[in-house]
């Protein structure tokens, strides 16, 4: 077994969270060699159509990734994930941490049907590319993540990043959603952003820009792990369809983040939790 593929045991987390094979019609091709073909394209970034034929035929793996991804299962699985985190008690709620990391765009992202207006695509100052607006959990395992093109600014769409991810939880009420506090680098010190977060019961930290007063009190020990985000995405970024963008459908970027997101969330305890 090579290192692209999954190894039994994140197998035995991730298979029961995945659609149940169809037994009608044509054979339905088991999950296994296809999800590894798929990680094996978002980990080298080379052409679908050199996935290796031990995990079958590459329109068969291209396929399913792009039915997945339109019908968002993707999704539906990092949000069980999430779920389950949660109920193992692996989900770190007193503090997350926010931050943005520019992806830049292979030539090849270009041209998508329709313009890139509402593809996430942008020219900033390092060139063509894609923003990810990232947040993670306490123990720097990702929890929600906005994408956008690259020129945009952080703060712009902090806001829709404190409202993706809400986690719905055993027994009646509304999903959880908000942090004890929040932390960011000094993209984010804007009194509209600080006064939202203290207005929902938030606590911020975040430094002040040099040209802002300083502030008496400010957490810096803290905001020393802040690092933990920067950790995650130097992970996220091993894997290069991360790295470089490829897609040129922001849907289908998007959910190369998510399965990679997904694979941060795969340790053994999840295995006992999808058997409860």
């Amino acid at each position: 077994m090579c290192r692209e593929e999954l190894t039994d045991a994140q197998w035995a987390d991730l298979s029961p969270l995945l659609p149940a094979l169809n037994g009608r019609g044509r054979p339905y091709l088991d999950h296994r060699p296809i999800v590894s073909g798929i990680l094996w394209a978002i980990r080298t970034g080379a052409p679908w159509r050199d996935v290796p034929e031990r995990f079958g035929k590459w329109t068969t793996i291209y396929s399913r990734f792009r039915r997945w991804t339109a019908q968002g299962v993707w999704q539906r699985v990092f949000t069980r994930v999430l779920e389950l985190a949660d109920r193992a008690g692996q989900l770190d709620w007193s503090t997350h941490f926010v931050d943005g990391t520019v992806v830049r765009a292979h030539l090849c992202a270009a041209g998508a049907r329709g313009g890139q207006q509402h593809e996430a695509l942008g020219r900033s100052r390092g060139g063509f590319g894609t923003k990810i607006h990232l947040r993670a959990e306490g123990h720097g395992r990702p929890f929600a993540f906005v994408p956008s093109g690259g020129e945009r600014h952080e703060a712009a769409f902090f806001d829709e990043l404190m409202c993706t991810g809400a986690v719905k939880r055993g027994g009646r009420g509304r999903p959880k959603i908000r942090p004890v506090q929040v932390v960011g680098d000094k993209g984010y010190s804007y009194h509209r952003i600080q006064r939202d977060l203290r207005r929902r019961g938030i606590r911020v930290v975040v430094p002040r820009r040099t040209n802002q007063p300083s502030r008496a009190t400010f957490d810096a020990v803290t905001y020393r792990e802040r690092n933990r985000v920067e950790r995650l995405v130097g992970r996220m970024k091993r894997w290069q369809r991360v790295a470089t963008r490829y897609e040129k459908r922001a849907s289908h970027f998007a959910a190369v983040v998510t399965v990679v997101a997904v694979l941060e969330w795969l340790p053994l305890w999840l295995t006992e939790a999808t058997r409860r």
